[in-house]
């Protein structure tokens, strides 16, 4: 079995002039499974995914896509890779049929029947234009286009933002159940925290550039707690409340957000004077935002 990993990078870096988009970035992503990748806007997820597949130039550091030099991949490199991102971008003056046709001619390893079944997720037929698709639609046509390709390698990038209920829905399915992803890697990325949870079995976090953590996602969020505590007067000084990722304070309760805070955090609660404590599990979402905010300026003290 091939244990190549499917990106490696190794003290990853690109600058725009003053500005950091990747900082010393050392990522391996190791191959099978879904891998999301999260963060907040210019976290650097996008540079990277234009540096992996070559199609920008790193400023320093190197990067590997199925153990090639981004730098140099070849079309037999790029047709082992398929890519879809949020503007599924399709000529539109071509017909469903026609480019298809031209995807088939394109990819010695196509696959009809993998076109064919995630295809019929979607009510398309073949002489319409794709000008005339909605963008769901589009979607539909551009992740068939791509799974029929039998790529070794998915990545995703925002591919069901700007999509209704109904056509995310059909989306996410054929990622989830469709037999050609099965034997592929996928790299997804998504601002959504509810796909992320529904499709991910990896999550990487990064933040300006950088890795700030990888796990599967439920141990991350297992990793993170609520806690409402009635104290009746200040509170504690934010800075001495273990692990705090948010703290605030509503109809004169402290809601403190921790990391890595186990049943003892209740007795600092009750050591600050709290005449009741309760902890509670958070979303994915809400852990994963928490987690981002902790770099950020601190709260002052109620």
């Amino acid at each position: 079995m091939n244990d190549t990993p499917v990106i490696q990078t190794r003290a990853l870096c690109k600058h725009y002039g003053r500005k950091i988009a990747i900082d010393q970035l050392d990522l391996t992503i190791g191959r099978g499974s879904i891998h999301a990748i999260v963060g907040a806007n210019g976290a650097g997820k996008s540079t990277l995914f234009r540096i992996l597949l070559g199609f920008l130039p790193a400023s320093s550091g190197e990067a590997f896509i199925l153990g090639r030099d981004c730098r140099a991949l070849t079309p037999a490199d790029r047709a082992r890779i398929g890519f879809v991102n949020e503007d599924h971008t399709l000529p539109g003056w071509m017909t469903v049929d026609a480019i298809t046709a031209m995807h088939r001619r394109l990819y010695p390893s196509w696959s009809q029947l993998a076109f064919d079944e995630t295809i019929g997720h979607y009510h398309v037929l073949g002489t319409q234009k794709i000008a005339q698709l909605s963008r769901g639609e589009r979607a539909g046509v551009n992740l068939a286009l791509t799974l029929a390709q039998q790529p070794e390698l998915l990545v995703f990038d925002e591919p069901t933002l700007g999509l209704d209920v109904v056509a995310k829905r059909a989306f996410l399915e054929t990622l989830l159940y469709s037999n050609a992803t099965r034997d592929c890697t996928v790299v997804y990325c998504s601002h959504q925290m509810e796909e992320i949870e529904r499709v991910a079995d990896n999550l990487i976090i990064m933040e300006r550039g950088a890795l700030r953590h990888m796990s599967p996602p439920d141990d991350f969020r297992a990793r993170v707690c609520a806690w409402v505590a009635d104290i009746p007067f200040r509170g504690p000084d934010p800075r001495l409340v273990p692990g705090l990722l948010e703290a605030q304070r509503i109809d004169g309760l402290h809601h403190y957000l921790v990391l890595d805070q186990g049943d003892d955090f209740a007795d600092f609660l009750r050591a600050c004077g709290a005449r009741t404590v309760h902890a509670m599990p958070v979303s994915l979402d809400r852990a994963v935002n928490g987690f981002l905010a902790k770099h950020h300026a601190m709260p002052h003290a109620a």
